[in-house]
């Protein structure tokens, strides 16, 4: 998907923070100055976003997950939705400590969430007394708000997606301690070091978020599709091959039955000689 400037601009991606708050590493991605506010220069923008885009379509289409990370209030219904939209996992909540380095105990708490799910279908739930049926949905609502959207990730994701790295600092160290790749909208007020994908933008307007995150969540779709078309002409493949090797199995039994019914009009002698042959085989 082409990155239009132009649309960046009109989304305000290009305002960045106070000239005092910066961080200097950000230089290489800042414009101008204008009324004491650092002006990102969108051109850099755009490249990075293609970047960045090329890199994820490549984990989606290894069939990877991406894990979205956005806990600021102005990001949360944006990434909810567009990481929705494309079926990722996504933590708009508060992160939970240790969400990917103690991943086995994250783990555990979504397979109890499941249990709950279980006693309720199977109506187990109904035994509890009323006090304990309230604590059960209590327990059940928290792990829904913090882990629900990760529910379906089975494993490590493949990458991490940050808007505000931060306020994202913890979720950064631990995917930087198992080598995670990180892709993350970078305001100038953040060390872009941080970061193996650096997609210079304003973070803390919702229309600058929700464009980036649009082309971002593109991208992985065109890669998605990509994984789908391949599976799917592989499937037609298989099936391709085993019916050349159903006609070619019926052909040779066709032959064998032609040769078997010379045989039964031959004489005594030719019967001999073709016994004498396949027990030589």
């Amino acid at each position: 998907m082409a990155v239009e400037v132009k649309e960046l601009l009109e989304a305000g991606v290009h305002f960045g923070h106070l000239t005092r708050k910066w961080d200097p590493n950000m230089a290489p991605y800042v414009y101008m100055e204008r009324n004491g506010i650092h002006i990102i220069n969108l051109y850099k923008t755009a490249a990075k976003i293609e970047e960045a885009g090329a890199a994820l379509s490549k984990i989606a289409n290894s069939g990877r997950k991406i894990l979205f990370v956005a806990t600021k209030k102005q990001a949360k219904d944006i990434v909810a939705e567009k990481a929705g939209a494309i079926n990722m996992p996504y933590i708009t909540e508060r992160w939970p400590g240790g969400m990917l380095t103690n991943f086995v105990t994250i783990r555990k708490a979504v397979k109890k969430m499941a249990s709950i799910d279980r006693m309720k279908k199977d109506g187990t739930f109904m035994t509890l007394s009323k006090k304990e049926r309230l604590q059960v949905d209590r327990l059940r609502a928290k792990l829904e708000k913090n882990l629900g959207s990760i529910s379906d990730m089975t494993r490590l994701p493949g990458a991490l997606f940050v808007v505000d790295i931060k306020r994202e600092h913890i979720a950064i160290k631990e995917a930087q301690k198992l080598n995670i790749p990180i892709f993350a909208m970078v305001d100038t007020n953040s060390d872009p070091r941080q970061v193996d994908y650096v997609i210079p933008a304003n973070d803390d307007a919702s229309k600058s978020i929700d464009k980036i995150l649009t082309y971002v969540t593109t991208s992985i779709s065109e890669g998605l599709l990509e994984r789908k078309a391949e599976k799917d002409a592989s499937a037609e493949g298989s099936d391709e091959n085993e019916e050349v090797a159903t006609k070619k199995t019926a052909k040779k039994e066709t032959t064998e039955k032609v040769a078997d019914e010379t045989v039964e009009k031959a004489t005594p002698k030719a019967k001999a000689k073709k016994v004498v042959a396949d027990e030589e085989e």
